[in-house]
């Protein structure tokens, strides 16, 4: 078992009701790592859910800090849907009673073979191997591998565009859950246009997953390019965009989020 696999035990307690522990691997600036979340809410709806159905999006919002190193529960509930798409309501508490930490919507589909397109084109970047890993200086700074290419360090630069190739720290193989950890893994965009780090706080987060699951199967335990940039920061708040893409330059997965600023 891998360490995020590990961090992302669940065990059923009753119907609906699943129980994890706030793992202090994943400990970030502000309780745990918004990736950590986003991920063990995933694995409980995955696990309550048909497996025929596979995740296709997941929105978050970040309601109270979740504090490492705590017993952590999870309720979950189909909430409506068909042969083809069924939603989803997940929800993190410290305490079966206790108020709700993280909010969760998310969307599963029963996906078929059809045509397609794909509009954007992955950015022409050098291997991986050509760029020195980098870590950041928090205590769950080794949650996740990161190569930056470009907008690193992210402090007073022109714009609020980065890249950096990343990959979960052991070596894991990509899936689903990994896609959803890995989602949240760029600096928040307040950062570009001042000085130094500044307190900042996600508020909502959303995923959305394009892979197909012989091209997650194809990346197997490669690194991914995280191409990221703002969209807008003013009056306390800001929103990033990023896009996921495999080396083959396969779109895998894009992400959105909203935070708060000061």
């Amino acid at each position: 078992m891998s360490q995020l696999d590990d961090a992302l035990t669940l065990r059923s307690t009753e119907e609906g009701l699943w129980s994890g522990f706030s793992d202090p691997r994943y400990e970030a600036i502000t309780g745990m790592y918004g990736g950590w979340t986003a991920a063990v809410l995933l694995r409980a709806v995955m696990l309550a859910a048909d497996p025929q159905f596979t995740p296709s999006a997941l929105t978050i919002n970040y309601i109270q800090k979740i504090e490492p190193g705590r017993d952590v529960f999870i309720r979950v509930r189909c909430i409506g849907g068909s042969r083809s798409i069924q939603h989803w309501q997940a929800e993190v508490v410290h305490e079966a009673a206790g108020p709700v930490l993280a909010h969760a919507l998310l969307v599963l589909a029963a996906r078929r073979d059809t045509d397609g397109h794909t509009e954007p084109s992955m950015p022409e970047v050098p291997d991986p191997k050509t760029f020195e890993d980098f870590y950041p200086p928090f205590p769950g700074g080794k949650i996740a591998t990161k190569r930056p290419v470009y907008g690193y360090p992210p402090f007073a630069r022109s714009d609020t565009a980065s890249m950096a190739w990343v990959r979960e720290f052991a070596g894991r193989k990509l899936d689903h859950l990994q896609l959803a950890f890995l989602s949240d893994l760029y600096p928040p965009r307040p950062f570009f246009w001042n000085a130094a780090p500044r307190p900042y706080a996600t508020m909502s987060l959303s995923v959305y997953f394009h892979a197909t699951p012989a091209e997650i199967e194809s990346v197997g335990a490669d690194f991914i390019l995280n191409e990221a940039i703002g969209t807008r920061g003013d009056h306390s708040t800001s929103g990033q965009q990023a896009r996921l893409w495999s080396r083959d330059g396969k779109l895998l997965a894009t992400t959105e989020q909203l935070g708060w600023f000061r």
